[in-house]
């Protein structure tokens, strides 16, 4: 993805990213998550806005500040910085929405080709399967995995 994005800071050990993001609803602090499951080497993909009180990920908010794709493209950058340091383990991602998993479907489907060069991508059918990524499909979350 070669797209336009924002400058990140990352935590020491690369599982928390945070960015700001900017539009016409002024600046909006983003943040995202890698935290191990209960599977060994498989990751949670968490993402959204920075509570300005708590100061915790909050994926419910809906800010449309008019930069989802940098804003999309800021987060794969994440995920290459997580695997560079982490390159065997598996990440899962979904949104907190079926509209945000949609939207993230499209932006694997958009950016497929070049996701594909790097990664290993696969969508969680309704029986629960994983299958690898197709366009046009409907599904619940999505695992993607470095290629070595």
């Amino acid at each position: 993805m070669q797209e336009d994005r924002y400058r990140v800071e990352s935590s020491f050990d690369l599982t928390t990213f945070e960015f700001v993001s900017e539009g016409p609803k002024g600046k909006i602090e983003k943040v995202v998550v890698y935290t191990e499951i209960n599977l060994k080497d498989v990751y949670n993909l968490a993402f959204g806005d920075k509570d300005p009180i708590t100061g915790f990920l909050n994926d419910l908010t809906v800010t449309n500040n008019g930069d989802s794709q940098k804003v999309l493209a800021t987060v794969a950058a994440t995920l290459y910085a997580f695997t560079d340091e982490k390159p065997t383990v598996a990440i899962i991602a979904t949104g907190s929405t079926v509209a945000r998993t949609r939207l993230y479907r499209m932006g694997i489907t958009n950016n497929l080709e070049s996701i594909r060069q790097d990664f290993d991508v696969y969508g969680l059918t309704e029986r629960k399967n994983w299958e690898p990524f197709r366009k046009n499909i409907t599904y619940g979350a999505f695992l993607v995995r470095r290629k070595l």
